[in-house]
């Protein structure tokens, strides 16, 4: 059974959130002119961004982070946006040195050692090639949505990063029905695992399916107390990046 089948509806206020999210990325796009970058996951929440991006003729960057332990799945819908919608994607992968090291040292089951080595995995695979996509720019957007956490639910469609940079959350107050609806009535390209019941789709060994009942993030980092399911990107305070093995 297809996600599209499971959890497109159209609901009541729809054509609202649709028109606000629009008119929050064209403010966005027009405030920060040439200094803004959407930085997609690749999961159904940006992919329905970057289709608003092109759909509208926005001129907001495109950027992704292939932290080298992605689905195949996933990386696959890199070129998928590019032949779609003709726009080029920014891939921003981490460190070599640094990703060769940690693993010699850890192994390449760390991330379920301990929190501490799994944040370092992510601030390594992540929050660095994050910090060269935001360079420069003064604005990000992203697909955070309210309803994906109880950490994110109080979302807001514009706030300031620790950089004193602005993201953009233009999905804020859609409902996973909302993004489904939208794929739907657009033929919006997206990642085949979304139809094996994964809504949140990270890195392969972080990510597996949900069961009936069960909360919309449960499938990341499944192992962890449930406070502890964030890798960084949406978080006031960050861990430390990790330089281990980085060229100096």
């Amino acid at each position: 059974m297809s996600a599209i089948s499971l959890y497109a509806r159209r609901t009541d206020g729809f054509d609202a959130r649709l028109a606000h999210a629009v008119e929050v990325l064209q403010n966005a796009a027009r405030e920060h002119a040439g200094r803004i970058v959407q930085s997609t996951s690749l999961g159904a929440e940006d992919m329905v961004i970057t289709d608003m991006i092109a759909r509208h003729r926005l001129p907001i960057a495109l950027g992704t982070l292939e932290t080298g332990m992605l689905h195949a799945q996933t990386s696959a819908l890199i070129p998928r946006i590019e032949a779609r919608y003709g726009l080029e994607v920014e891939v921003y992968r981490p460190v070599a040195e640094s990703v060769v090291h940690f693993v010699k040292t850890h192994g390449e089951r760390a991330m379920y050692e301990s929190i501490d080595l799994r944040k370092t995995c992510c601030g390594m695979r992540k929050l660095e090639p994050l910090s060269r996509m935001l360079d420069g720019r003064s604005a990000w957007v992203t697909g955070l949505r309210r309803e994906q956490s109880n950490n994110r639910g109080v979302v807001g469609f514009s706030e300031t990063d620790d950089k004193g940079r602005t993201k953009i959350n233009p999905l804020a107050d859609w409902t996973w029905n909302d993004v489904w609806h939208y794929i739907a009535d657009h033929e919006v390209p997206y990642n085949p695992l979304h139809d094996e019941f994964m809504p949140s789709i990270g890195c392969a060994p972080c990510t597996r399916a949900i069961a009936v009942g069960e909360d919309f993030r449960a499938g990341r980092w499944w192992w962890e107390d449930e406070k502890a399911k964030e890798c960084g990107l949406h978080v006031k305070e960050e861990p430390a990046v990790s330089t281990i093995g980085a060229p100096r």
